[in-house]
């Protein structure tokens, strides 16, 4: 492969008006519709998909951030945001509102009448800009429906997620709600759509709630999702406290996902921290700046950025493209760097023929653009798969629809998230948070889980002062950080972490033996009579 040296960086991509990859299949053309589409192009082109949070009442302002976010520089997609009483279901205080001039937190999607928000959109969204509506609904039919009506077809949720933290409506009125919303989405592939749908279950409490549960709630619910006639999905994560549990979790997340979505289009969307963020704007951009680096090195294909206002207040729309920029720049300067996993780790003296071996690798790994664009760097398992894989067996073997047995589940306390207060959620779960920022359980409840993380004994269950401490613990971190520019970077402990000092070996072994694999988790089957197309290869 030629293009530059030896050891040089690969180039970064040249973005198209409307924010496509020049070089892309499609690219300089009408490319296949779709987000799922969209982001699959991009992905395969090695660039990491960064998206804001972003909603306004007023339809001039929401078509002026839009534009905004498709015209920075970087590869992104845009968001409509929808306000609270439209969430709710409340759309009589939602006209109120608009009609007495009070503001909104979002989008009032189903109260504006549906030629005002094609407006909106019109000359904005099209296959090169695709835009997702976010709403936070445990009961969302009637904002799919009007999202529909004007030409949108990508949201996100769940039957769980949208339901335990944002709501107290029962369960299993979520889970009838949430199946009848994927119908109703799915019947768009009749008329030429691929419609998607995004799981939020990677991001339960937004904090505080260890990995293999956000794995298990996040694939769960993208099950539910295909049974129910979605083919192009995505499932979440969000960033929490260690940048070595992260990656090993969003590792674990793709592997499940390419085994149990094996015929539905999907990626993995990073959530940049969504606990309580920096104060200092310098700690925010570090923040984020790690969160685009974990993405790129843990193969995750979009990013839901955060800014440097969101400890104080609602972001610009400045503020929302500076933070898209940024995390683009540091995932481009993430992708420039040598693989880990491409380059055998010397951690004692290294002799002449391991430097060379070393050289060569690192040659190759640079030269192999594309390949470096989806490696996925070797993590250590400590066990957060096992975890996953139980919680996702145990659930689907109480039934199988994947609804009703996520109902079970939660009756049966083999879900249970800790710190929720819903009145179906059993309660029963703590967590704990380590020194180094990794998430542990302290109490299981009655999930089937115990014992398969070689943690040791497990840590105490936090009291008032403790969870208050921990709540904090990536504040404080990262406005130290800022504060004190010669304190190691994630990145940098990432590194070390994948080759420790041990003195009394020569070398380290490249690759640790995996211990053996957990049983596979059977598909459940589909229960719609919606026909699927072939799809090509899956986007993990």
């Amino acid at each position: 492969m030629t293009g530059g040296p030896a050891g040089a960086a690969p180039p970064a991509p040249t973005i198209l008006p409307g924010g496509l990859p020049a070089g892309l299949p499609g690219a300089g053309a009408v490319p296949a519709s779709g987000f799922g589409a969209f982001v699959a192009r991009a992905r395969a082109a090695g660039v990491l998909v960064v998206q804001p949070r972003m909603g306004m009442a007023d339809p001039l302002r929401m078509r002026d951030g839009l534009r905004a976010t498709r015209d920075a520089d970087a590869v992104t997609v845009g968001t409509v945001t929808l306000d609270s009483y439209t969430r709710t279901g409340d759309l009589d205080a939602a006209r109120r509102a608009l009609a007495e001039g009070v503001g909104l937190n979002g989008y009032p999607i189903a109260t504006h009448c549906a030629d005002t928000t094609r407006t909106v959109l019109q000359g904005v969204m099209d296959a090169r800009f695709p835009v997702q509506v976010r709403h936070g609904s445990a009961m969302p039919e009637h904002i799919v429906r009007a999202l529909l009506a004007v030409g949108l077809d990508a949201t996100e949720g769940g039957p769980v997620s949208y339901c335990l933290p944002y709501s107290r409506t029962p369960l299993r009125e979520a889970v009838t709600a949430w199946r009848r919303s994927c119908e109703l989405l799915a019947s768009m592939r009749e008329y030429g759509s691929e419609p998607h749908l995004e799981t939020f279950g990677g991001c339960l409490m937004g904090q505080l709630c260890p990995p293999s549960l956000l794995i298990a709630v996040s694939v769960l619910e993208a099950l539910f999702f295909r049974q129910h006639g979605l083919t192009s999905v995505s499932l979440s994560y969000a960033q929490q406290a260690d940048p070595r549990q992260d990656e090993e979790a969003l590792t674990v997340l793709a592997r499940l996902a390419g085994e149990l979505l094996p015929d539905v289009d999907h990626h993995v969307v990073l959530y940049a921290y969504m606990g309580v963020f920096p104060r200092s704007p310098g700690g925010a951009r570090l923040l984020l700046e790690d969160a685009a680096r974990l993405a790129v090195r843990a193969g995750a294909a979009r990013l839901i950025v955060k800014t440097t206002a969101e400890a104080h207040r609602i972001p610009t729309v400045g503020e929302n493209v500076r933070a898209l920029e940024t995390a683009a720049a540091a995932a481009a300067d993430e992708r420039a760097r040598p693989a880990l996993s491409a380059v055998p780790r010397a951690c004692g003296p290294g002799t002449a023929a391991t430097a060379a071996a070393t050289a060569a690798a690192t040659a190759a790994a640079t030269a192999a653009t594309t390949a470096a664009a989806t490696a996925v760097a070797v993590v250590p398992d400590t066990g957060i798969e096992a975890e996953a894989r139980a919680l996702i067996g145990a659930v689907l073997e109480l039934d199988t629809d994947v609804g009703r047995a996520l109902v079970r589940a939660f009756a049966a306390g083999y879900l249970d998230v800790p710190y929720c207060l819903h009145p179906d959620n059993a309660g029963r779960a703590r967590t704990s948070l380590a020194p180094d920022g990794r998430l542990l359980w302290s109490s299981v409840g009655s999930m089937p889980i115990a014992g398969l993380a070689a943690d040791g004994p497990r840590p105490p269950i936090l009291g008032s002062a403790g969870l208050i401490s921990a709540l904090s613990h990536v504040q404080r971190t990262y406005d130290d950080r800022a504060a004190d520019p010669s304190a190691p970077t994630a990145t940098a402990e990432v590194t070390a972490a994948a080759c420790p000092p041990r003195p009394h070996l020569p070398q380290c072994r490249t690759d640790p033996p995996r211990p053996p694999e957990p049983p596979r988790t059977p598909v459940p089957p589909r229960t719609t009579s919606t026909p699927r197309r072939e799809l090509g290869p899956t986007t993990p």
